[in-house]
């Protein structure tokens, strides 16, 4: 049998998608269900949030970063054991990559996976028109099944009824509840997304539990199930095994044998670095990896390690107590001389670098190994990037192909915070930089445009682009090999 989905799509942005999700996840746990949670898109923030809702790890499944394929047998994967899905959506219904395709986008996988869309529209200032938007979303692409609405920002009981009578004079839709304007369970936002599961109100039970029980008090559960229930093509096999213990089937002609003993790579995991994939994980996991996580912050670097992995987050809210602790960043500059493999992505590349210049221009000195500093700007860089390989010496498959996303306000400068542009061609030229290290992605975004990224100085690999190692298991099985390889090496 089908497991029964929910992927909850909004008309924008800043509608409510996630504090919606949320809400019904710990509602249908409450009612004794295992509810396994799904972000569409390369948010890390939002599955946090989905974990301590319903205490199963939230995965991200990507129409652009994964094939058709892989998504599927991904959700199929975390599903195991599970009694309902439910799927958070990104920016509005049919957002994506670019503006002449669905590849990305919350449509495109509702109709991969097979999934009824509850469609949730900010209500607030609308009467009639909120029929006119329901109708053009539902309407837009005939083969999506929006098959129900959730209205947030309701002002009052008789606002609630004008739009259900609305609704109604213009075909079937159900209205499966108003949700009134609440602001005490907004979830706060800053520059990259929005507050993580453990800052502030955010860790506190009672929180998700207000929001549970807004769901419960306000919307039909009940014909949210029976909708949940008309799913449709991905079935969970009987036998299974789960995501943690097995990677998706599509994946097995690229898995090689454990070895016998791990690998020990040591993961920067605190309130500076926190932006993972789960499956980056699982496949490093699998490939043979022991993930001994430590803190910057507060730390010693673990011994024994054999490689490190460096992850995105908000180095620059803790820049001074990352700073501060220069044993942690003295013995990470050693590894990284040592020769053992580092893999570093944008949080992770900021703390490699010389250091952040900060809005004053005050230095915060970090690890040091790259030869360059990070300033935060005031406009995001963001988007999809499809990854060549190109450089020789990687411990990526040299020209492998994989996809990631940037996300990131901070640049790369000199000391003095001046731009420092990071090119091949700017290598020779007599104003350009030192550079002492290679280029190893050449990239290519939306609209073909390309660009050299991929710092690489002794086997220390960093980027701004966050790659999800679904795409090609080949990454982390290298990133794994190679640091066997050279530990062996290094081993007297």
């Amino acid at each position: 049998m089908p497991i029964p989905t929910l992927v909850i799509g909004g008309t924008h942005s800043g509608v409510g998608k996630t504090s919606v999700a949320i809400g019904l996840m710990r509602a249908f746990s409450n009612q004794g269900m295992q509810v396994q949670p799904f972000k569409v898109g390369p948010d890390f923030i939002d599955p946090g949030h989905h974990q301590r809702a319903t205490g199963r790890i939230s995965h991200n499944l990507d129409g652009w970063m994964l094939s058709p394929t892989q998504n599927r047998e991904l959700f199929e994967r975390a599903c195991h054991g599970a009694d309902l899905a439910i799927v958070e959506g990104v920016m509005g219904l049919f957002d994506g990559y670019g503006a002449d395709s669905e590849a990305g986008s919350t449509a495109e996988m509702a109709k991969g996976l097979g999934a009824p869309v509850i469609l949730v529209i900010n209500a607030r200032s609308l009467g009639r028109s909120a029929a006119a938007l329901i109708a053009g979303y539902a309407g837009f692409d005939p083969a999506l099944n929006v098959a129900g609405v959730i209205c947030n920002q309701i002002g009052s009981a008789s606002h609630f009824d004008r739009i259900q009578t609305a609704v109604a004079a213009t075909g079937p839709m159900p209205i499966l509840g108003g949700l009134p304007r609440a602001e005490q369970v907004s979830i706060p936002e800053r520059h990259l997304g929005l507050w993580r599961a453990s800052e502030d109100n955010l860790a506190r039970t009672d929180y998700i539990e207000s929001l549970a029980q807004l769901m419960a008090t306000h919307l039909d559960l009940d014909a949210l199930i029976a909708i949940a229930q008309s799913a449709q093509s991905v079935q969970v096999a009987a036998g299974t095994a789960p995501l943690t213990s097995m990677p998706p089937t599509g994946y097995q002609q690229s898995v090689v044998p454990l070895p016998p003993s791990p690998v020990r790579i040591g993961l920067a995991q605190d309130q500076a670095f926190c932006f993972y994939y789960a499956v980056n994980l699982a496949l490093l996991e699998q490939a043979g990896a022991e993930l001994v996580p430590f803190s910057p912050l507060k730390d010693a670097l673990p011994e024994h390690l054999d490689g490190l992995y460096l992850g995105g987050g908000y180095p620059e809210l803790y820049a001074e107590q990352l700073a501060g602790n220069q044993d942690m960043c003295q013995a990470i500059a050693a590894f990284c001389r040592s020769g053992r493999p580092v893999y570093a992505e944008c949080g992770g590349l900021m703390y490699l670098s010389q250091g952040l210049l900060d809005a004053e221009q005050t230095t915060h000195a970090f690890v040091g190994i790259l030869p360059f500093w990070t300033q935060m700007g005031k406009r995001v860089k963001l988007g999809y990037r499809q990854v060549d390989v190109t450089g020789e010496h990687s411990y990526f498959p040299h020209q492998g192909t994989i996809r990631g996303h940037c996300f990131h306000y901070s640049d790369i400068v000199d000391a003095i915070g001046q731009p420092l542009a990071l090119a091949p061609e700017a290598r020779d030229a007599a104003d350009g930089p030192s550079q002492p290290f290679q280029f190893t992605y050449r990239l290519q975004g939306w609209g073909g445009h390309q660009s050299w990224e991929g710092y690489q100085v002794y086997n220390v690999l960093a980027s701004y682009v966050h790659l999800h190692f679904g795409g090609n298991p080949a990454f982390p099985q290298g990133f794994v090999q190679r640091c066997r390889q050279q530990s062996n090496s290094l081993t007297p």
